[in-house]
């Protein structure tokens, strides 16, 4: 992953695309279990802050550890 994230809330779209996943589906079975980065609802649509996608990515590297 790059070390800047866009200056923007980010889409399950852009996650896929970070993070080389399978399908969005994947962004979502996350979401499901309680395992992937925090996000929320704009209406029927799915958000991430770049945030919490760097401190959830940091949980993730400081668990491997």
């Amino acid at each position: 992953m790059a070390s800047g994230l866009p200056n923007r809330f980010l889409t399950p779209e852009d996650l896929v695309e970070m993070f080389e996943l399978p399908s969005v589906a994947t962004v979502y079975q996350w979401r499901r279990k309680h395992t992937g980065p925090r996000g929320f609802r704009v209406g029927r649509h799915l958000r991430f802050d770049p945030s919490d996608v760097r401190a959830w990515v940091d949980s993730r590297i400081g668990e491997a550890a």
